[in-house]
């Protein structure tokens, strides 16, 4: 996959945290989620791993996703059953398509883990799981690693939003992974009015392939 410098320069606005905050109607059944800048602290050091995010969730399951680096020109979509690796070229013309899927975990695994957002939950858990390859790398992409058999666990112990998850979600999801709250439960959307926190924030979760995990 050939890099995009020219996209790069082109001038970029962070989305203001917040509009994030703003009301947010009655969603239904269905609704979408998108980030056009997920990996904020990646974009402002100049780095390549910052991604645009959209999702389709319907009945709090992320079913469509499409996750985009526009530095590095790696995109994913999934979608219930099929998910892929899609190859552009400089003109944003689609070029390839891979098909993608998680693979069955063995030692050592291939913890992907937040390159801006570390903590010592994170810490405790990589150390938990023993042998291990630890892979720092920012935004949603770190779902797509896993899906795309790049790595086999994603943890994260920090905060999250929806709109940060869904669209990374939906597509390891697709090619046969899942994302769990550390109860074991899959990590839901549309989540509002919640006792202990904000609409639409994910509690802690692990992302993971073909592996047992545990917290």
């Amino acid at each position: 996959m050939r890099a995009h410098p020219r996209n790069c320069r082109r001038r970029r606005h962070a989305v203001d945290d917040l509009d994030k905050k703003r009301a947010v109607p009655y969603l239904g059944d269905a609704f979408f989620l998108v980030d056009p800048l997920d990996g904020t602290k990646e974009f402002v050091n100049r780095r390549t791993d910052f991604t645009v995010n959209i999702a389709l969730v319907r009945a709090g399951v992320p079913e469509i996703g499409v996750v985009f680096a526009p530095c590095t020109g790696r995109f994913f979509s999934g979608r219930p059953g099929k998910a892929e690796s899609i190859e552009i070229n400089d003109d944003y013309q689609i070029v390839g398509r891979r098909p993608i899927s998680v693979r069955a975990g063995s030692a050592p695994l291939t913890i992907v883990a937040s390159r801006s957002h570390n903590t010592p939950e994170t810490e405790a858990y990589i150390r938990s799981v023993g042998a291990a390859e630890l892979v720092s790398v920012g935004s949603s992409l770190k779902f797509c690693l896993v899906a795309s058999a790049e790595a086999d666990v994603y943890p994260r112990f920090g905060r999250t939003m929806e709109w940060d998850t869904a669209a990374g979600d939906a597509v390891l999801r697709a090619a046969g992974g899942m994302t769990r709250t550390l109860d074991g439960k899959p990590l839901a959307y549309g989540k509002r009015k919640q006792r202990d926190d904000a609409d639409f924030a994910n509690p802690h979760f692990i992302a993971s392939g073909k592996v047992t995990t545990s917290a």
